[in-house]
Order: structure tokens, then C-alpha cells, then sequence
């Protein structure tokens, strides 16, 4: 799976304004920048009138002009009208925006969709009209660039390895959620915008008009990466996007064969070390580090420890992948069991850990069934 680039797809999203809010790519978006311009233009009145009525009063009626202040306690039409001038104001910019709101909410008779569930520190995807289809999207920028070594690319921390993929022309609406912390699902160019909390299910929707990628992010702060958790949307002409959507079935059949085939197999070491150093490098190196020596006390080492060396520690070991541990997110819908396998026989002989121990597709499936 490759990164995405501007160089592979065009990017038909706004340019991105340092000043105002970006007017986006939707219907919806255009909305809400229209009513953003109208409530700033308001303001933009209200502060004329009232700071040049204040510096005119200050400047004409000033002492050294001889101006003698008046001497009186109450006005019953003044009162009534700072009172009524502005709610009639209110009620003028709260029509415009109940409107907007109300379309912003207006989920019904959507014709794709999809489950959007924040896990640190990634988001994963489910078709709900095609559930063969789902998977994980992870950040794609490269670590070398984050520390500095390479040189920032043009998409810097706004790359994932799997997008999202939706049809232009047609309403999608997302169910979000997060499997342990509250996250933000956040694409700008759609104007949405929406907290994913655990044990709680948040609707927002989009209809794209032009094919194209759009980049987005998380918008709360999760945690330790929460940086480093980009969301890309791929948006795609309906044809394309039925013919992705037939590609990505057939691969989640062929992926399932392919599972039960290793679960009769045996891997060889190279095999399982070479798997599992992809696998490492992927899902588990930026908290436990390429030397395997961690960030304790946060995220402690693997190397010479006791869960990596000793023999009677490979069910808990498993355990941790599959199922997470304090800080450590679980990893169980997001590899199979072979990645499993080959990612704890790589933990346990890499580093000089050199236990010699091998675990197979076979023994994770054994431990998720309790046998």
C-alpha cells in the first residue's frame, strides 16, 4: 500500500487561507462559508457604527471644545431601543444559521454508508452497505521526516497508507464513533467536523462535487500521537467508485483464503522474521522504537524483557497485540493472524532476544478460540 501524493492524483480542494475560513468543495461548505461572511460583515457594521458614534462623541464633545455634559439618569427610548436594535439583529442572524445547522444535521436518505471509528491512532473504515469492506487507515509520512532527517514533503503529516474512498454526486453519511478516547473526525473541504466518543454514535454527511483528495486530520487531542492522525478522503466518479468498491471485495475474499491457507501452514523463521519486521516497523515502532528499547515508563522495552524472553509468556504476549494493554492500543481488528504470529516471533528473536521461539497462524487463531 502506497502513500498518496498530490503527484498521483490532482487535488481539487480549496486553497487553504491563513485569514478566513476556506469555502470548501460541497454544497453544505458553501453554506457555511456564505453564512461565516454574513455574520462577519455584520460585525464588521456593527463596529463601524459603534466605535465612530464613540470616537465622534469623544472628538467633537471633549472638553477643550467647551462641551458641557449633560445631567440626566434614564431615557425610556434609548432603553428601548439598545434593547429591541439588537435582538432584532440576533433574530436576523439566527435564521440564516438555524437553516444552515438544520441541512448540516439533515442525515436522511443518504445512499452510501460508512463507519468511521477513531482508535489511537488511526481511523477505521466499514462499508455498511458492503461489509466485506473495511479497513484501517494509518499515517504515511515517513519517521525520518518527522525527526528531521529528510526533507518535510509537500503533504507532511496529511499522508495515509489506506484512504478513504467515496462517490461523487451522491450523499454519504458517516456514523462516528472511537473504540477508547475521544477523537474528531475533521475534514475542512466538507465542512465537517465531528467528535467520535466511545460508546456513542455522532452523524455527519458530505456531497461531493468534484472528484479529488482532500485532507483533513484529527481535531481533538487524543493523546501522545495525536499529531499523527491524518484522515485522506479519495473522492471518485460512481463508476470508478463501484469498480473500487468490486476490487476491495474480491481482495477481503482472496485476504480470507489466503488466512485459512497459513492457518494450515507452518512459516519458516526467515519467513516469520522477515513478516514480522514489516509489521514492526508499521504498527509498532514509533513506541517501542527500531531498537526495541521503548520510552519507559509510558511504553517499556522489548528487548531483555521478561514478556519477549520468557517461554511461558507467549499466550500473554499474544494477548497484548490482540487486545492492548494501558497505554498500548489493541491491535486485533487491524492485523491478521499471521501478521500477529510473525510480529511476536519477530519481537522474541530480534534485538538478541534470540529465544528461538516460533508462532504460528495456527497458535493465534488457537488462543483467540481458547483452545
Amino acid at each position: 500500500m502506497l502513500a498518496l501524493s498530490n503527484s498521483a492524483i490532482a487535488t481539487t480542494a480549496a486553497e487553504r487561507s491563513d485569514v478566513n475560513l476556506r469555502e470548501g468543495v460541497t454544497d453544505i461548505s458553501a453554506q457555511v462559508y456564505d453564512l461565516h461572511m454574513l455574520m462577519f460583515w455584520i460585525c464588521v457594521v456593527i463596529g463601524v457604527v459603534v466605535f465612530g458614534i464613540m470616537f465622534y462623541s469623544m472628538v467633537m464633545h471633549r472638553k477643550s471644545r467647551g462641551a458641557k455634559p449633560a445631567n440626566f439618569h434614564e431615557n425610556v427610548k434609548v432603553e428601548v431601543l439598545w434593547t429591541v436594535i439588537p435582538f432584532i439583529i440576533l433574530i436576523a442572524m439566527a435564521w440564516p444559521a438555524a437553516q444552515t445547522l438544520m441541512a448540516m444535521e439533515d442525515t436522511t436518505e443518504s445512499e452510501v454508508t460508512i463507519l468511521v471509528t477513531g482508535s489511537q491512532w488511526k481511523w477505521h473504515y466499514k462499508y455498511q452497505d458492503n461489509p466485506e469492506v473495511e479497513f484501517f487507515s494509518l499515517m504515511a509520512t515517513q519517521r525520518e521526516q518527522i525527526q528531521n532527517k529528510f526533507e518535510k514533503g509537500e503533504n507532511y503529516l496529511l499522508e495515509v497508507d489506506r484512504p478513504l474512498v467515496i462517490p461523487t454526486g451522491k450523499k454519504v453519511r458517516f456514523l462516528i464513533t472511537s473504540d477508547d478516547v475521544i477523537h474528531s473526525w475533521w475534514v475542512p473541504d466538507f465542512a465537517v467536523k465531528k467528535d467520535a466518543n466511545p460508546g456513542f454514535i455522532n452523524e455527519a454527511w458530505t456531497n461531493v462535487n468534484e472528484p479529488g483528495i482532500y485532507r483533513g486530520q484529527c481535531a481533538e487531542l487524543c493523546g501522545k500521537d495525536h499529531g499523527f492522525m491524518p484522515v485522506v478522503v479519495i473522492a471518485k466518479e460512481p463508476a470508478e467508485y463501484e469498480a473500487w468498491i468490486k476490487a476491495q471485495e474480491l481482495a477481503a475474499i482472496e485476504a480470507k483464503a489466503e488466512e485459512q491457507r497459513l492457518l494450515a501452514l507452518n512459516m519458516s523463521m526467515d519467513e516469520l522474521m522477515t513478516q514480522g519486521e514489516r509489521v514492526y516497523n508499521t504498527a509498532c515502532v514509533a513506541c517501542h522504537q527500531p531498537n526495541g528499547e521503548g520510552l519507559p515508563p509510558t511504553f517499556p522495552a522489548l528487548k531483555g524483557s521478561a514478556i519477549a524472553l520468557e517461554k511461558q509468556n507467549i499466550p500473554a504476549h499474544i494477548d497484548y497485540i490482540i487486545n492492548g494493554k494501558n497505554n498500548m492500543p489493541a491491535f486485533g481488528k487491524q492485523l491478521t493472524m499471521s501478521e500477529i504470529a510473525a510480529v511476536v516471533t519477530y519481537e522474541r528473536n530480534a534485538w538478541g532476544n534470540n529465544t528461538g521461539d516460533m508462532v504460528q497462524a495456527k497458535d493465534v487463531n488457537a488462543f483467540i478460540n481458547g483452545k
